[in-house]
């Protein structure tokens, strides 16, 4: 029987996709971002096991809220994608209770894509950064493997809200966030695009972990910055 390895599980995510939802943290990550602030999820080793009868029971619970806001089950991380077959098991069982169904994730995993996004309903797209260079500068590895996830949810005609993260010195600026907006103009159903200021809520888990902070001495973003360039770069389309 195939077994999920769960970080944790948030039951009133209110900005993890439309609507109150419950956000299940997947343990799993293949990127090292510098930004990241949830290093614990990098392991598949940690967590907690279910079987995804015994998630969806626990999801389920949940529904009244669902119901009422037009939410449902955010799956996220770490990245859902690192435990493709447990993913598309609970994925199924979701749509089979009428469970309205989301991925946050940026895309670098494995298994069947074709399969897992014939059961998800919207796709929080993490785009890094579009460009080779500097997606490998931000995540310490190749871009490929998002790329072949971004060709899959074309083909799948699968819904998107797009995410960017705003670092200082990383990934702001007027003209790299103007190439960026270029670059998601020709990405068909993008319904929303959010950037997220680059915040330093994960430093301790470094501390704790006993590694080395990647973006040591880097401030958070500026939130009025990043609202001005949402606004002006952002929002005129979308």
């Amino acid at each position: 029987m195939t077994k999920g390895k769960i970080h944790s599980i948030e039951s009133m995510g209110l900005v993890d996709g439309p609507g109150i939802r419950v956000v299940i943290f997947l343990q799993g990550c293949g990127l090292r971002c510098k930004f990241c602030h949830n290093p614990d999820t990098w392991t598949s080793g940690g967590g907690e096991e279910y079987t995804p009868e015994e998630l969806v029971k626990k999801i389920e619970r949940f529904k009244t809220y669902f119901a009422k806001s037009g939410g449902g089950v955010t799956f996220s991380g770490g990245d859902p994608l690192r435990q493709p077959e447990f993913l598309v098991e609970v994925l199924k069982l979701c749509k089979s209770k009428g469970i309205n169904t989301c991925l946050d994730t940026s895309g670098y995993g494995f298994g069947d894509y074709d399969e897992i996004l014939k059961y998800t309903d919207l796709v929080l797209f993490d785009i890094k950064d579009f460009t080779r260079e500097g997606y490998k500068n931000v995540t310490s590895m190749e871009i490929d493997e998002s790329l072949i996830f971004l060709e899959a949810m074309k083909r799948n005609n699968t819904k998107m809200w797009i995410r960017h993260v705003v670092v200082p010195g990383l990934t702001d600026g007027e003209e790299h966030l103007k190439e960026l907006k270029a670059y998601i103009d020709n990405i068909p159903n993008v319904e929303k695009i959010e950037l997220l200021p680059y915040h330093l809520l994960g430093v301790n888990k470094y501390e704790s972990l006993g590694i080395k902070y990647p973006l040591e001495g880097v401030k958070s973003m500026d939130k009025d910055l990043t609202k001005k360039y949402q606004q002006e770069i952002f929002e005129d389309k979308h």
